[in-house]
């Protein structure tokens, strides 16, 4: 998902309270931060925050941080939970190819929304579940493994399937049309426009002990 620029972009992220600036700082302390020893769920490729915002505000025992590496991107969810800034609400501007350069044993469940799926065969190891990314997650996960997913592409879900279980997850929950289930679900803005014209969404929960 690509934005125009959006002017003064650096100096919204700057002076935004709920972005953290030095996130690897905060490396295996997080708890710190959110000043709890709450739950810490990762969204990665947070988009405008539409998914975000809602899940604080569902969950306010959870502690909640998104990541996205578009500078516009980061500044139009700013705008969006700015007005509300719950305090269990983070934001960090990196690639997830940083992550463990950020977290340590500290992320309990991973959410991977509507993720770039990389058709071409030549970018698989691009996909946010190909074995490029789940070592990385390894090493944030802070006990059991959890990584939710949400697309609405069918390749990518499949291919996801079978890295996720190639890996040793296991697939306790999935769906191919997410609205017609009772599974608890936040909507992402990318979820909204494919709900409105009618597309089904694919949904799958795999946790790795």
């Amino acid at each position: 998902m690509r934005l125009r620029n959006v002017k003064n972009a650096t100096s919204i992220i700057e002076n935004c309270s709920f972005v953290i600036k030095n996130p690897k700082e905060y490396k295996g302390q997080y708890n710190k931060l959110f000043n709890n020893e709450n739950d810490i769920h990762l969204e990665i490729g947070m988009g405008k925050g539409s998914f975000l915002l809602d899940m604080a505000l569902k969950h306010p025992n959870i502690n909640f941080i998104g990541i996205e590496k578009y500078d516009s991107i980061v500044c139009r969810a700013i705008q969006k939970i700015e007005p509300i800034s719950p305090s269990n609400l983070k934001i960090i501007v990196t690639d997830a190819l940083e992550l463990a350069d950020i977290f340590s044993k500290e992320i309990t469940t991973i959410y991977l929304n509507f993720s770039d799926p990389w058709p071409k065969k030549k970018h698989a190891k691009r996909r946010l579940t190909s074995i490029t990314f789940l070592p990385i997650y390894d090493n944030i996960f802070k006990d059991s493994k959890t990584i939710i997913q949400k697309t609405d592409n069918i390749s990518l879900f499949e291919s996801s399937i079978i890295s996720l279980s190639k890996y040793g997850y296991t697939i306790e929950d999935i769906s191919l049309d997410l609205a017609n289930t009772d599974i608890e679900n936040s909507l992402t803005e990318y979820e909204q426009k494919f709900m409105n014209q009618g597309a089904k969404i694919n949904y799958l929960k795999a946790v790795k002990k």
